[in-house]
C-alpha cells in the first residue's frame, strides 16, 4: 500500500465508505419491509383461523371494501386468502435473499476498511 498516493488512498477509502454506508442504509429498509410482510403474513393467518371457526353451512360471508361490505361466496374468499399469503411468502423469501446479499456486501466493505487501516498502521511503525 505504500505505493498509494495519499490522495489515491483517500478515494479508494472514501469509495469503500460509500458503498458501506449505502448497503447498511438498504439493509435497514429492506429489514423494515420484511417485517413489515411478516406481519401482514401473521394478520392474514390468524384471519384464516378464524374463518375456519365458522360453521361450514354459511356459505355466504362479507368482505370489507372501504366503508361498506360485500358479500361474497367462501371459496372465492378462502381463495384470494390463499392467493395473498403465496404472494407474501414469496416476498419474505425475496426480501430474505436480499436482506442476506446486503449484509454480506456491507460486511465486506467494512472487512475492506479494516485491511486498509491495519496495512497502514503497520507501514506506519
Amino acid at each position: 500500500m505504500s505505493n498509494l498516493s495519499d490522495d489515491t488512498l483517500r478515494r479508494i477509502l472514501e469509495q469503500i465508505q460509500t458503498q458501506a454506508i449505502t448497503s447498511q442504509r438498504a439493509l435497514s429498509l429492506t429489514r423494515a419491509q420484511l417485517q413489515a410482510k411478516e406481519k401482514d403474513r401473521k394478520i392474514l393467518q390468524l384471519t384464516a383461523r378464524e374463518l375456519g371457526t365458522v360453521p361450514k353451512g354459511e356459505e355466504g360471508m362479507y368482505k370489507g371494501v372501504g366503508k361498506m361490505f360485500i358479500s361474497k361466496p367462501r371459496a372465492e374468499i378462502n381463495a384470494e386468502q390463499a392467493a395473498q399469503e403465496k404472494a407474501l411468502s414469496e416476498d419474505i423469501a425475496n426480501l430474505s435473499k436480499k436482506a442476506k446479499y446486503l449484509e454480506k456486501q456491507f460486511d465486506e466493505a467494512n472487512a475492506q476498511l479494516r485491511d486498509i487501516f491495519h496495512a497502514q498502521s503497520r507501514e506506519q511503525q
